[in-house]
């Protein structure tokens, strides 16, 4: 079973969830892609194994999301001391060890009154981790319709919810330092594949980022502003380590730096 027949088994199980439901990280990149204003690139995209759904932890959710994985073929896998355990939902050995997690923000200390970490809640039947600056990635998810058309082995046509794109790139930002080197340098290919992806929406990312984003975000509108400027001030560590991940393509690191920083000026002003 190759990776889109085992993305189809997990967008059909979830498909009652649909509208609560939001595919981000890897996934939802890959899925961008497939959108109509999307530029069509001739390279891979960046393979992940995982694939993350967010949702937001206030919103009521019907239903038993554990059962209806189960009678596709996904296992739970529990870690972890907290209370619920950390869970990944996988769809075995022969999915390339495909599965999915579902993720939902951490609001204030991220400690419990008990004293114990905040660290993830029971939600329809699963477990979900709580991640910090993941709000804003629930800020107009995009639609994404799937079906053959687009490789993905579905019986009928689905909509799926993703995250916006600019939300995708400006969360990339929030999290930076609490990310490992190597992650840091995967999430800056990440921003500038999604620049080549929709360079010609950089008007319309401005116009989302005055009226919607940045009032999301308060006073982190200032801060995502100040990590993006320093992050391709120049050619730096971080960015030759992205021009360095892709094993289909040469990137320079010269051409990350300067596409991302003039998108940003303009996304971000």
């Amino acid at each position: 079973m190759n990776d889109l027949e085992a993305f189809a088994k997990l967008v059909q199980a979830l498909a009652p969830w649909r509208q609560q439901l939001i595919f981000i990280g890897g996934w939802g990149h890959r899925l961008h892609r497939l959108d109509p204003r999307a530029n069509r690139p001739d390279y891979q995209p960046v393979f992940t194994r995982d694939t993350d759904l967010a949702f937001a932890s206030k919103e009521p959710i019907e239903g038993d999301i554990k059962r209806a994985l189960m009678q596709h073929g996904f296992q739970e896998e529990l870690s972890g001391d907290h209370r619920p355990p950390a869970a990944h939902y996988t769809l075995g050995d022969d999915a390339g060890g495909f599965y999915a997690e579902f993720l939902t923000p951490l609001a204030g200390s991220g400690r419990k009154r008990s004293g114990e970490a905040d660290a993830t809640m029971a939600k329809a039947g699963i477990s979900a981790q709580k991640i910090r600056h993941l709000d804003v990635l629930l800020v107009d998810p995009w639609v994404t319709s799937l079906g053959p058309q687009e490789g993905i082995p579905l019986p009928a046509r689905m909509d799926v919810q993703v995250a916006n794109p600019l939300c995708f790139m400006v969360q990339k930002f929030l999290i930076q330092q609490y990310r490992p080197a190597n992650k840091r340098a995967q999430d800056v290919l990440y921003i500038y594949d999604t620049i080549e992806l929709f360079g010609a929406l950089l008007d319309e990312f401005n116009e989302h980022w005055r009226a919607r984003v940045a009032p999301a975000l308060g006073d982190l509108a200032d801060e995502v502003r100040k990590l993006s400027a320093q992050t391709f001030a120049e050619v730096n560590d971080m960015v030759r380590d992205a021009a360095r991940i892709p094993a289909d393509r040469n990137l320079s690191p010269e051409q990350i730096q300067a596409t991302c920083r003039y998108a940003f000026e303009q996304v971000l002003r």
